[in-house]
């Protein structure tokens, strides 16, 4: 069964076609531009060159017809006719309360996600855009929509409410949603598969840090609590959002800097985080070089980030009445050795002790705490398109 994984954003669509089979990836890469000026595409089969396609591309209709063209390209393709897709697997930012798993999209599913739509204004209109344009290219090909919020609905009230008039969460759903939800269960089950136990039981930190940054607490397999709330802009400090803040900063640029109420909304999700601290970058390798040369701000936003995170794993430890795993991912959380050393330092008295050799490691699968740490804290690359695949495999099988 080969199974086409779609991840669309406001001009971008990113794909992968996965045999699962095996699980191996035929084919996978990157439309950009999509209704802007030198839009292009850049496609790579295991074994061949990349192929980039430069084409004007009007919408997402446009892009899903030349990702076709490069899946059946007779040198760069995965695939001589459509017919051998059997299946389209489609990442959906928000699904509100709707939706606890993933499900098979027909009409009315896509009525549920544009109800939703208030609740993710940037992220799930290109999602249904790009599930509208594959409908009418593929119609007879099932799709599937997994949701990034659908992982955390297993989370308590008392982790998802906010101390506002509990009429606003019943007529208007303002609560905790979570996202990164794909990634934080694909993590915790691989801890699983790597120590060999089962995951009822076991109390877990997932870190998912990248320009984008969450935290999850996993109790017996399931979300117990998470970083992101009703929108991505809670949390962590991050690249350009600014994470936990005093609500009364709103209220107070808007009377004191006469800003509107999209003038702030801009500055707390585009310019604030580590760039917002650094004035240099949103990309902490740009930052940690800058620290390393001197740069104060520079050197305070790396330590606000390491302190938040930190903070977060130390709560997580405390609502769930222990901690048996950390774990890494994503970007950062995968790549950076000084992030995780950081981040770890001080959480000793929680049982969190890393090796300072194993954790000089970068992308791969590794356990990096010390022998006998109490709290074993690990290095998984996220897989986010697989468990995508994975589920429109399960959903369209039953």
């Amino acid at each position: 069964m080969n199974v086409l994984v779609i991840n669309c954003g406001s001009s971008s669509l990113k794909y992968q076609l996965i045999n699962m089979d095996d699980e191996s990836v035929l084919a996978k890469g990157l439309v950009e531009r999509i209704g802007i000026e030198g839009s292009l595409l850049k496609h790579e089969k295991p074994g061949q060159d990349k192929l980039i396609i430069e084409e004007d591309l009007k919408n997402h209709k446009d892009a899903v017809n030349l990702m076709l063209k490069a899946l059946l390209d007779e040198k760069y393709g995965a695939v001589s006719s459509l017919d051998e897709i059997d299946a389209i697997g489609h990442r959906v930012v928000h699904g509100g309360e709707k939706f606890a798993c993933s499900v098979v999209i027909n009409d009315e599913v896509i009525d549920t996600m544009k109800e939703n739509i208030g609740l993710a204004p940037l992220h799930n209109p290109p999602n249904i855009i790009g599930i509208e344009a594959c409908k009418e290219i593929l119609p007879d090909v099932p799709m599937v929509g997994v949701f990034d919020t659908a992982f955390h609905q297993t989370m308590p009230p008392v982790s998802y409410i906010y101390p506002l008039p509990y009429e606003l969460y019943e007529e208007m759903k303002i609560r905790r949603y979570g996202f990164h939800g794909t990634s934080h269960k694909y993590v915790s089950e691989r801890v699983a598969g790597l120590t060999g136990k089962r995951l009822e039981g076991t109390k877990i930190v997932t870190c998912h840090l990248g320009n984008g940054a969450s935290l999850t607490a996993i109790k017996d397999g399931c979300s117990f609590d998470t970083s992101m709330g009703m929108t991505p802009l809670e949390g962590l400090v991050m690249g350009t959002r600014c994470g936990d803040i005093d609500p009364a900063i709103v209220t107070f640029l808007m009377c004191k800097q006469d800003m509107t109420a999209e003038q702030v909304d801009n500055l707390m999700n585009k310019k604030s985080g580590v760039l917002g601290i650094s004035g240099v970058s949103n990309d902490f390798r740009d930052i940690e070089a800058e620290a390393d040369k001197g740069n104060m701000r520079a050197r305070l936003a790396l330590d606000k980030f390491a302190y938040t995170v930190k903070k977060y794993i130390g709560s997580y430890a405390a609502a769930m009445g222990g901690l048996d795993y950390v774990v890494f991912t994503a970007g950062l959380g995968e790549n950076s050795s000084t992030a995780r050393k950081q981040i770890c330092d001080g959480l000793e008295f929680l049982g969190v002790e890393i090796d300072d050799e194993k954790n000089k490691i970068r992308g791969k699968e590794a356990e990096i705490s010390k022998d006998g740490s109490k709290v074993k804290v690990f290095v998984i690359p996220t897989n986010e398109e697989l468990v995508i695949a994975r589920d429109t495999k399960e959903f369209t099988s039953k």
